[in-house]
Parts: structure tokens; sequence; C-alpha cells
């Protein structure tokens, strides 16, 4: 199965490679933020915005989920460059009004590419593409959710719609939206979690009672070591740099470990002081260690068994606190030296000087992303490092603790209030009590489930509120061939995306207001609320006025949705619901574990922290009342001779899904996006040459590949035998069935590939996005529909 990325808009000719900068931020960062700011939203909206960003009266940054410091401690600028863009993104001044859809035939808009349709503006009112239709038409909001609730009602069963999240909607809205899901009778609550931190939270519930961070950000400050790993701060959570920063003034030291060196795991210029400005800025990582792709297991179980070796343990936690160390100890007793080091790809010393730095330290916060959880062995990545924190009882103490970095604005929040496929029993308890309804029990679809469900016509409904779910899912071709088989897709979008041009037969378009407008739905000022990644719940309210009187919040279109879908079913107010979010408000402190008082306590300043038995009490909700010890076999991904392994990645100028431009300054990549890192002696060794194109193949156990054509080969500093290239645009790489054992999440970043030439080294035309070719007798191509393989091992 072959795949070509859309060029009508992108002459990839332009791309070039610089060298890659040595540290993050800067004054450039500063300039380039500043100038995408003022085009995109002239000088005034540019004030209004970014002097509100963050602080404890504005509103929440869209980007990711980084806790902000206490009130009296933020800056006038709380904000980082990829903040500026997301808030850039949204406040865009450019519309995608009717006309822009009167102009632009679905067919057309299929082959552009997902920068382009970015670009293209806020959408302005509801859109409606018809069965059989070639272009979105205006749809009246009411017409809209009639027709919604008219497929909704007429399917054989509620477990045939499908309702998925992204994790920058807000509290108020995804505890609408779990309400009304199950009122309407399905737990198909899948998110965009099920793609990022699935691996943890399944994989820290199980040893630690709770699927979220155990540490404040003052424990980041006062931390003496903090382990980075899996993850890359200077693009994906770049305010973490002045936190580790301060960490780093306070005697801090840091081990980074990632296959790619990363800027900002390197050094830190602070743009908000004179030596960020002018002078050399913060050098961050102490030790670098460039581990192979899925090596991290097997070097914490290293590190652990030379804790272990050396008796640089805690032995009152583990005791008064701990499960199974007997079993775990044994295992790292027998540890493989010989497999450690193939797995990581390290000499023995740099594991052993990382384990001196762990050993000497009374105070260790381990912080991991992406990098650690989107693997096969994603849980047991997790679970290996809290057995780490376990052994020196790095948990429940100040300075202390596992801290896994959200890459969303609110996922964590969301996933509190509920929007979970697998709900536990207590919250569908406390929802039958709350609003006197038996919800549903059974477990429902996760992201990969659903497009299965899709896929062999199980599923007939999608409705995604907020995202791109086609462009974030794996599998691209599968998946958009999946959604094409629904009978309704309806998009809450605030601009054009990929998903809107892979629909069912009937689609809509919802356009709500963003998070940077007001509020003034029922005729008064409205605020929501989100959760950082430190469960830190605070209030957001807009400054802006919106980009058309049409739009309406996120919590508009749930309840009347539910009023078109339900009428006054079960007796919920939803009117009520919708037009005071206050009565929302009062129902999650009623229901929502943590969250008594809510309404008062978001009122305070900075809001409030959610409690956390393990940080607050070293209590652990397991099933044996205790944090537990896991052992996981320590295993080699083994790679075939002449094939790499990848993993995909985001670009400096992207946000998940969202391009924001075509650079990747800390990277040296300018005006293009179509390349694949290597190593110069992978370059060498596969016979290629940097700067070369070449199409890259994933092959599967089951026989199947694989491929994405014309990528630029760069040389890069990264390990023998590992690749990396962006996503989405090679998700078409990785098999539906390729996931995280225990978590279903997609293993997006260990990819058995090889490298093919391309045959014509020079821009392609490129084929839309949603179709695959083989050739045709006559030299031609033809699409082609394509099955998934079967359940890999």
């Amino acid at each position: 199965m072959s795949r070509k990325a859309p060029q009508v808009d992108i002459d990839e000719s332009e791309l070039s490679v610089t060298h890659p900068e040595d540290h993050a931020a800067g004054p450039t960062a500063v300039a380039v933020s500043m100038k995408r700011a003022l085009e995109g939203m002239g000088v005034r909206r540019t004030a209004q915005t970014l002097l509100q960003l963050n602080q404890a009266d504005g509103f929440d940054c869209q980007g990711c989920a980084w806790p902000d410091p206490s009130p009296e401690h933020r800056h006038t600028a709380e904000f980082c460059e990829n903040g500026v863009k997301a808030v850039t993104d949204e406040v865009m001044l450019r519309r995608a009004g009717p006309e822009f859809w009167a102009a632009h035939p679905v067919a057309e808009l299929e082959g552009r590419t997902d920068y382009w349709l970015g670009q293209q503006g806020r959408i302005t009112e509801p859109m409606v593409l018809r069965e059989g239709g070639t272009h979105y038409e205006p749809i009246a909001w009411d017409d809209a959710f009639g027709l919604i609730g008219e497929h909704l009602n007429g399917l054989d069963s509620p477990d045939e719609a499908v309702f998925y999240t992204s994790g920058k909607v807000s509290n108020e809205a995804a505890f609408a939206f779990q309400l009304f899901v199950r009122a309407y009778g399905t737990n198909n609550l899948p998110d965009c979690s099920n793609m990022c931190h699935e691996s943890t939270s399944v994989g820290l519930a199980e040893v630690i009672g709770i699927g979220k961070a155990s540490v404040t950000l003052d424990d980041v400050h006062d931390a003496e070591v903090l382990v980075i790993a899996g993850q890359n701060p200077g693009t994906n959570h770049p305010r973490m740099l002045s936190a580790l920063e301060i960490a780093k003034k306070n005697g801090a030291r840091i081990i980074a470990i990632n296959p790619l060196k990363e800027a900002g795991l390197v050094r830190f210029k602070n743009p908000q002081n004179p030596r960020g400005v002018v002078g050399r800025g913060t050098t961050m990582a102490d030790l670098y260690l460039p581990v192979r792709i899925n090596g991290d297991l097997a070097l914490f179980q290293a590190i652990a068994s030379l804790l272990l070796e050396w008796g640089a343990l805690d032995r009152d936690f583990i005791e008064q606190h701990t499960h199974g160390f007997e079993a775990y100890a044994e295992h790292l007793r027998a540890l493989d030296w010989d497999l450690v080091l193939e797995a990581t790809g390290l000499p023995r010393e740099q594991i052993e000087e990382a384990a001196r730095m762990i050993a000497g330290s009374r105070r260790t916060v381990y912080c991991w992303a992406m990098g650690i959880t989107q693997h096969r062995n994603g849980v047991a990545n997790v679970k290996e490092i809290s057995n780490l924190a376990f052994l020196q009882g790095n948990i429940g103490k100040p300075g202390a603790g596992l801290f896994p970095v959200r890459g969303h604005s609110n996922v964590q929040g969301d996933r509190t209030m509920g929007i979970w496929e697998r709900p536990p029993a207590h919250f569908l308890d406390a929802l039958r009590d709350e609003f006197g309804f038996e919800p549903p029990r059974e477990h429902g679809l996760d992201a990969v489930a659903a497009v299965k469900a899709f896929r062999d016509g199980r599923a007939k409904v999608f409705f995604g509120l907020g995202g791109n779910f086609v462009g974030a899912m794996s599998d691209t071709t599968v998946t958009e061939d999946a959604l094409r088989r629904a009978d309704l897709t309806v998009q809450v979008s605030t601009k054009p995306n990929r998903s809107h041009l892979v629909h069912g037969k009937v689609a809509l378009i919802l356009p709500p207001l963003g998070r940077s407008e007001k509020d003034l739905t029922g005729g008064r000022p409205q605020r929501v609320t989100v959760e950082d990644s430190v469960c830190s719940v605070h209030a957001s309210q807009g400054p802006l006025e919106p980009a058309s009187p049409h739009l309406r919040s996120e919590v508009d279109i749930i309840a009347s949705t539910a009023m078109a879908t339900l009428g006054d079913r079960h007796g919920i107010p939803w009117a009520e619901f919708r037009d005071d979010y206050r009565q929302l408000r009062r129902r999650i402190g009623r229901m929502v574990p943590g969250c008594a008082g809510y309404e008062e306590k978001v009122d305070q300043p900075g809001g409030f922290v959610m409690p956390h038995p393990p940080r607050d009490t070293r209590t652990f909700e397991t099933d044996v009342q205790r944090a537990v010890f896991t052992v996981s076999p320590t295993e080699v991904l083994q790679v075939p001779e002449g094939r790499l392994l990848l993993q995909t990645m985001r670009s400096h100028d992207q946000f998940n899904t969202v391009i924001y431009g075509l650079d990747d300054r800390y990277r040296g990549v300018k005006d293009g996006r179509q390349v694949v890192f290597l190593s110069p002696r992978d370059i060498e060794s596969q016979g290629l040459r940097d700067g070369q194109h070449v199409d890259i193949v994933s092959e599967w156990e089951d026989g199947s590949t694989r491929t994405v054509e014309r990528f630029r080969v760069v040389s890069y500093d990264t390990p023998v035998g590992c690749a990396a290239a962006y996503y989405p645009e090679t998700n078409p790489l990785v098999s539906l069935d390729s996931k995280a054992i225990g978590s279903n999440q997609p293993a997006y970043k260990s990819i058995i590939v090889r490298l093919v030439p391309s045959a014509v080294d020079a821009p392609s035309q490129g084929r839309p996005l949603g179709t695959s070719s083989d050739e045709s007798p006559d030299g031609g191509t033809e699409p082609k529909r394509y099955v998934a393989p079967t359940q890999l091992s």
C-alpha cells in the first residue's frame, strides 16, 4: 500500500537543511513569536491576548498542559514561542466562511496539505455536506442539531455511535459530553489520551492507584536530580525550560534520555533575562543518554540493578509502602547486561554514570512523555520508571515524584470529568445517584477499537468534539476508509482540517467559540475550567470578540445536541446547563471525586489542586493498598538486517496535528516537512546520500507493508539503526494493530522500516490523502481498498 502526501500547495524542492540550533528559545524565539503574532492578529489583538494568556484572571493557553506558577510568581509574559503560535492560530483574522466552502469542492480540498487547510481561517457558521453532495453548504444550528438527533435515534443500538473528545475541551464541556453520551446509552468515549498517554494512565493506576503526576511545580524546582525521558520540552512543553532553569540554579542535575539530541535538552536561553538574550544561557542536561529507540525499559532496569547492588535504597519506604520488592529484586539480580547494552546502544560506563547521579540524589523527579508511552511495551516502560522511584522512596515527599508531562491543555481534566471508554464503577454509581438514571456499565470503544468498528460496519455515527481524529490516528488509509463507511460524521472544529474531508454519507461541521473568545451564552459572561499536568484546576475566560456572531460554545453545542436527541429523557436540565455553566460546576462538585466545593475553589486566584493520595499521604489505592513493584521482561526489539527503527514526532512548527509553519528551526529544517532523520553511519551503510529522496516502507509480521513516498534524507545526531520523521505524514506507516500491550495505544515510536530510493528525485505532484495505489496493468494507478492485517504479536 503506497501513499503520497498532497503537494498541491507546498513545493518541497524549496526545503533546505542547515545546522541545528544548539539551544532553545533565546532572542530568535522572541522575534519569531512577535512576528507571527503581529502578522496573524494585528497590534491590538496581540496585546489583548498575550497579556492575558496564562494569567490568573485571563485565559488558558490552547497548547500544552504545563502548569502555571502561583499567581504571585507569574511573569507579565507568561507564555512561550509555541504558545504564541497556538493563540495566533486560533485568533487569526482569516475566515473560512460559506464562500470558502462554495469555492472549493471536497474533492479539491482532499488534495491540499494539512498546513494549507489550517491556514484558511476560522469557520464562521455550521456547514453540512449532504449525501451525494460535492460541497459543504450552510445549515441552521437547529437543523444541524435535529439532523444529529435523527441519526442517533435511528440507530439500532446506542453502541453504533462513537463520541470522540480532544484534549482542549473544557471541564464543563467534557462533563456535559459524557453525561449526554451515557444518558444516550453508551460508553463509546474515546479521546486523544488513547493515542498519547494511555500507557501512563493504565500503568500508573496499576502501581500507584491513580494515573496522574505525583508532583507539584515546586517539586521540579526543588529536585536534586531530574530524569527527562522520551520528551522534547523545547518544542512540546517550552515553558518547562523555565522550571528546569530554576531547578538548575537551585543545584539540580539533569539526565536526558532521548534518541535524538534536542536543542531544548542541551541549552536554554531564557528570553526574559539578560543572560538568555546576550549570554550563553543555561546548560540543561548534565548527562545526555542517546538511547536506542525502545531501549528505555532495559536502561531503567540496568539503573535499578545498580541501585540494588550498591544498596542505594530507601528500605523504610519499601517495607512500609510497597508490594513485590523481593520478586523485582530477584529479577534485577539476574539481569543480562549483554542484553541491556544491545537494547540501549549505550556503553555500560554511561549507564553507571546515570545510576551514580540517581544514587546520590535525595530527591529525584522522573519526567516522561510520548517517547516512553508510544511503544508496544509502553505500559511496562511506565511501570519501570515507577519501580525506580519506589526503590528510593521518590514519591510523596518534596522535590520528588513521577511526572508524566501531558501534551494537550486539558486532556487530564477531560478524563477527570468522565471522558473515558472504561469508566470506574464508582463514577457511574455517582452519575446514577446524581441524575437518576442507570448509565451503561459495559466498557466502550477506544480510538483503535472505534476505527475497527467503523471498518467492520458496527459503528455508523462519529461525533468529534474538537481535534482531528483522522489526522491523529495510526494506519491513516485504514482509518480514512473506515470513517467513509459512516452514515454521519460530525466535527466540532474551529478551522478546516483533514477530518472534514474524510466524511460519512452526511457530514456536519459545527464551529465553536475559541478559548480566547468571550462567551456570553445565556446572556451572561461565562467561564470554563481546565486541569493541568499536576492536577491544578483553574478558570479560563477569553477576552476577545468571537470570530463570527454565529459561533456557539462547546457547552451550548453539547446541550443543544442532547435536547434534540434525548428530549426530556431522565429529566436532565440541559437548558439550565447551557445558559449557566455554574449549574454544571455544582453537579461536578457533588459527584466528581476531589471536586467538592468546585465553584468556590475555582474562584480562588490560581484555582485549586486536586487531591492525589500517593503525593499527599503516601497512600496507594491499588489492589493491595500499596505501591506495586512490577517485573517486566528485558527485551530487545529485533530489527532485520538492512532495516531501521523509525519514530514519529512533531516539528517545532507544529502542535499535535496542527501545522503552524514549515520550519523546524531547532533541527535545522526550513520550508518543508517530508524529511527523515538518519545517523551519518546509517546513510552510508544504506548506500544513500544526505539530501537524497527515499520512500519509507514499514514491514509487519503478517507480511503486509505500508509506504510513504519522497522523504528527504537528513543527516542528524541520532543512534545508529534509528530514524525519525514527522507525523501526521508518517502515520500511514503504523499498523492499526501495532499498539501497546495493556493500553491499546498506537505504537508510533517503534516502527520497523526499510528505505528505498525514490523513483524520481524531483518534486512529486502527489495524490489526495485517503487513497493508496498499486500499479495497474496499463501503467496507471487506481485506488485500492486496504484491509487491516490480523493482530500482530
